[in-house]
């Protein structure tokens, strides 16, 4: 009489592919609709973390079933392996969430300058939702990330702001920052922009003027706009969005100028949630080292 061995069947690497398709398209779906469809950020972490935790339980029934496999040959081995795959992505930016965020401090605005921040030219107000935050940095959160991030420092370019200032609009522009508001950009026209007086042909004589108009002073505007921007410096604010994820954040930009000088300080916070991730020094370290590379020759310290 011969002896039929049947295979038992793993239950949990069955489950465990399904478990993991979910959370690689609910994943999926949570960064198409931030990105392209107007879903906002506290939703996306809200999503994100549903989904991590359907990965996650996800990848403990494939291993269970990889085990049932070694031990009793249960069927069940590709269900397993399709449920890591699936996994993967969500299980990685969980991953790369919470390693940043117990690794780096809980704070969600950086500045160049500790001690006199740029001010906002008008304060970013979003809806945190459930992403509940303080209204303002602390003196605290700047010693937090002074240790955290000691490099993020301002620059200073030997130089008019004049020509700091075209160099920090062009990086801004490649960088992907839209400048919203400004103050104490007040460029005059240029010169060759006006409309030219037509010129008579060869030969023609030109009218004479009726009455001869007495001359009157007439004000320098570039020079009034170089006493003003030397007096106040000039200040521009912006926004941008991360590659990927679309995350928001809101982005100030200081000149001033001294002694021959221009010193550019630059502000960036994340516009929602109490903890950025340390995206938003990312966003300030890679404006200014463009800008340096922009000014090459004459970045100082």
């Amino acid at each position: 009489m011969a002896i039929r061995f049947d295979r038992p069947v793993s239950s949990a690497a069955r489950f465990s592919r399904r478990f993991g398709a979910f959370a690689l398209v609910l994943c999926l779906a949570a960064l198409v609709g931030h990105r392209f469809a107007g879903l906002v950020t506290p939703y996306l972490v809200l999503v994100l973390i549903v989904s991590a935790g359907f990965a996650l339980l996800a990848a403990l029934l494939a291993f269970a079933g990889l085990r049932s496999l070694w031990l009793t040959g249960a069927e069940g081995g590709l269900d397993a392996l399709k449920a890591l795959i699936f996994a993967a992505l969500p299980l990685a930016l969980g991953a790369i969430a919470a390693e940043r965020y117990f690794m780096l401090p809980a704070i969600y605005d950086v500045s160049t300058d500790l001690v006199s921040a740029p001010d906002w030219l008008k304060t970013p107000n979003a809806d945190q939702i459930w992403l509940k935050r303080p209204p303002a940095a602390t003196p605290e959160d700047r010693e937090k990330q002074l240790e955290a991030y000691p490099e993020l420092t301002g620059r200073r370019y030997d130089g008019a702001i004049d020509r700091v200032l075209q160099a920090v609009k062009k990086v801004a522009k490649q960088s992907g920052i839209r400048i919203t508001r400004a103050d104490g950009d007040n460029e005059p026209s240029d010169l060759d922009d006006r409309p030219v007086k037509p010129q008579p042909d060869d030969g023609a004589v030109a009218e004479a003027p009726e009455a001869v108009p007495i001359p009157t002073p007439r004000p320098y505007d570039d020079d009034v706009a170089q006493l003003i921007r030397r007096a106040n410096g000039v200040t521009l604010q912006g926004e941008t969005r991360t590659l990927v994820l679309g995350l928001r954040f809101d982005i100030v930009i200081r000149l001033r100028e001294e002694a021959e000088t221009t010193l550019v300080d630059v502000r960036v916070a994340s516009r929602y949630g109490p903890h950025d991730l340390g995206l938003s020094a990312d966003v300030a370290e890679d404006y200014l080292k463009a800008l340096d590379s922009e000014l090459l020759g004459i970045a100082g310290s």
